[in-house]
């Protein structure tokens, strides 16, 4: 199916009613089953894209203005993941058999140099994280495990941590050592990750459905969920101050995120076909409510609070602070 751009439907009540739209620059075509999650490659002209159909493909820009491929990589099994990062061209992919293979491109992009595999997960990786200044693979899979390995080195598993849950969506702060994973309950757990392995420090629970998608804002320290009931959820962590507002926009489920920090826009994508960009600078209205905030202990409790709202289309949701 041919992709189209439509701008949002006129309605008065509607707050995306808009006549504007992105351009549509290209479509990258050929797959044979779903593409599982593409990168794009900064500095240059390229997309890196990876899909069931077991491929691993680069695509680079001609002096058509077309995109081909330059690399079609057929793997073992079906490839669910992928990481760039583009200072080393180290590109880690995740299979469905519960490898994760790295890979090295070349200086031109022509060429995809196999460096080796990581036999960690006994089901379908979901999501992978590379870190340059911990040398950390991250990863996380449909067994419920996250997992932390020190690359250059197979066998070497620094962190291991089970849930009840499928293991969904990951990101991981750097600079404080914190993984933040979502599972399939729709619970989101905080870990801190040192020489011991992995330690839970709390729980975030707000949605109703299962966590699809996270990303994290280093300047504003806060933590971005997108779930399948339909919304994204915006969790103070560096404020302390234990409060999250809810960002309603979507009719369907919540399947992407990507904080773009330098113009501080959130934006995001779902099964309902609409991309929406949620300017994250937006002045905040404090108000006092009552509210009902089921903790992690399972205890319900009502207690007045000060909260902060985007608009008055969004809601307000506590969770539970860190020490």
């Amino acid at each position: 199916m041919a992709a189209e751009i439509k701008p949002g439907s006129a309605s008065s009540n509607c707050i995306y009613s808009s006549n504007k739209k992105p351009v549509l620059l290209s479509k990258l075509e050929g797959y044979n089953d779903d593409v599982s999650q593409a990168v794009i490659i900064p500095g240059q002209d390229g997309v890196i894209t990876v899909s069931d159909d077991r491929t691993v493909r680069v695509w680079l820009k001609r002096d058509s203005g077309q995109y081909w491929p330059s690399i079609c990589h057929y793997m073992s099994a079906a490839a669910s993941c992928l990481h760039y990062t583009p200072t080393t061209k180290q590109l880690f992919v995740g299979l469905d058999n519960g490898t994760i293979s790295e890979f090295r491109l070349s200086e031109d992009y022509n060429r995809l140099l196999s460096v080796r595999d990581y036999l960690g997960h006994h089901a379908r990786v979901t999501t992978i994280c590379y870190s340059t200044g911990c040398d950390w693979i991250l990863s996380i899979g449909r067994d419920k495990t996250f997992q932390v390995h020190r690359a250059n080195d197979s066998s070497a598993n620094i962190a291991l941590y089970t849930f009840t849950s499928w293991c969904t969506a990951l990101v991981f702060d750097e600079k404080s050592k914190h993984a933040f994973v979502g599972d399939y309950s729709g619970v989101i757990t905080m870990l801190k990750i040192g020489g011991g392995g992995a330690r839970e420090i709390t729980t975030l629970k707000g949605h109703t459905g299962s966590i699809r998608a996270l990303e994290w804002d280093p300047a504003g320290q806060r933590l971005f969920s997108g779930s399948f009931d339909q919304t994204i959820i915006v969790w103070d962590i560096g404020g302390r101050r234990g409060t999250a507002y809810e960002l309603q926009g979507h009719r369907n489920k919540v399947t992407s995120l990507c904080y773009a920090s330098l113009v501080r826009k959130l934006i995001s994508g779902g099964e309902d076909s609409v991309m929406i960009m949620w300017d994250m600078t937006a002045q905040r209205k404090e108000v006092l409510c009552e509210y009902i905030c089921k903790l992690s202990f399972c205890l319900c409790v009502v207690y007045r609070c000060k909260l902060t709202c985007l608009k008055s289309d969004s809601k307000i949701h506590n969770f539970l602070k860190y020490p």
